[in-house]
């Protein structure tokens, strides 16, 4: 297991990839950042799944805005790391629809 940073163009943050189990595990950390970073960096990942991917987002609170624009193509599960961050680790649904608009990438709070 190799964690390799990657290009991901328009991000603010390093993500990195590495394979886990032959899942592709795609991961980034907006913690340290001011909105609307955290959304703009969840949206660009996003893009980057299929059905043998991951997205691990590490971020200062839940981003309960991101999760309406997602949910018809995305899953999610939401975890507290301990220390005031969470964990957010999203899939792309089976069978889902491509219906999420990656343009609407603003917070809105």
């Amino acid at each position: 297991m190799q964690n390799n940073q990657i290009e991901v163009q328009g991000a603010t943050v390093p993500f990195f990839k590495e394979n886990i189990d032959g899942v592709t595990v795609y991961t980034f950390d907006t913690s340290a950042t001011p909105p609307p970073e955290p959304m703009v960096n969840a949206m660009l990942g996003l893009q980057l799944l299929d059905k043998n991917s991951k997205l691990v987002m590490i971020n200062h609170k839940s981003p309960g805005g991101l999760f309406p624009k997602i949910e018809a193509e995305f899953d999610f599960e939401e975890s507290n790391l301990g220390d005031g961050r969470v964990k957010v680790v999203f899939t792309k649904k089976h069978n889902a629809d491509q219906t999420t608009d990656f343009s609407q990438n603003s917070c809105n709070g």
